[in-house]
C-alpha cells in the first residue's frame, strides 16, 4: 500500500471507473453537459480538456479505479459519448482484499453511502458503474446554493452532500421538484441562518460579541 503521486497518461475507459457513492445531482450533470458542448471541446480543445480535469482514483483490488470525486464530470462526460479519460490514482490499496478496500474508504471518508432519501446504506448498495448513479434532487440544490453564494467552496470532503442533508430536513422535496428557482431562493434564506452555521464554508453573520 502506497501513494502514488504521479497521474495515469494511458487513458482509462469512463464505463471501468467504480463510484465510491450512490447519488450525484442530475442537474448539476446537465450543467456540466451543457458547458463541454458550449466550450466545442472536440478534438484538441476535448484532449486539453481532458488533460487539466483529471479524475482523482483509489486503486482498488483487481486493479479497479474508484472515483474519489468529479462524480458529476464523470457521469456528464460519458453521457456526451467520451469514452475515455485520464486518471490521477491518490493511493494504490490494490493489496487489499474487498472487505478491507471498503473499510480502509470509510475510515478515510473515501466513500459516500446515502441514497436519494437521505438514507444510510452500505458500501453493497454503491452501483458498480457511473450509470447506476442516481438522481439526488438536494445534492443539485446544493451545487446551485453554492454557486449562487450561499457558501464558500470548501475543501471537507462531500461538503456538498451535507449541505444537501441540510436542505433535505429544510426544504420540501415537492418544491426541490416543481420550482427549482424558488427552492433556490429558499435555500440562499436557510443558508445564511444560524441553523447552517455548523456546516463547512458558512458564509452567514458572525456575532460581534
Amino acid at each position: 500500500m502506497h501513494d502514488v503521486l504521479e497521474p495515469i497518461l494511458k487513458p482509462t475507459l469512463l464505463t471501468d471507473l467504480r463510484p465510491t457513492q450512490i447519488t450525484v445531482g442530475m442537474r448539476e450533470v446537465e450543467e456540466k453537459r451543457r458547458r463541454w458542448r458550449e466550450k466545442g471541446t472536440k478534438g484538441k480543445k476535448g484532449s486539453e480538456f481532458l488533460g487539466t480535469h483529471m479524475i482523482p482514483v483509489v486503486i482498488g483490488p483487481k486493479g479497479r479505479d474508484y472515483i474519489l470525486d468529479h462524480h458529476h464530470l464523470a457521469l456528464a462526460l460519458h453521457l456526451e459519448k467520451v469514452e475515455h479519460v485520464f486518471v490521477s490514482p491518490v493511493a494504490d490499496l490494490s493489496a487489499l482484499d474487498k472487505e478491507a478496500f471498503w473499510v480502509v474508504l470509510g475510515h478515510k471518508n473515501w466513500m459516500h453511502v446515502y441514497d436519494s432519501d437521505g438514507k444510510l446504506k452500505t458500501h453493497r448498495d454503491i452501483p458498480k458503474s457511473i450509470e447506476g448513479l442516481v438522481d439526488d434532487p438536494y445534492r443539485s440544490l446544493a451545487g446551485e446554493l453554492r454557486r449562487i453564494g450561499g457558501y464558500a467552496k470548501d475543501t471537507t470532503l462531500y461538503s456538498e452532500f451535507l449541505w444537501a442533508d441540510f436542505l433535505r430536513r429544510n426544504v420540501k422535496r415537492k418544491l426541490v421538484e416543481e420550482n427549482f428557482a424558488q427552492a433556490s431562493e429558499q435555500a440562499l434564506e436557510l443558508a445564511k441562518s444560524a441553523q447552517a452555521e455548523y456546516l463547512p464554508g458558512w458564509c452567514g453573520p458572525h456575532s460581534s460579541d
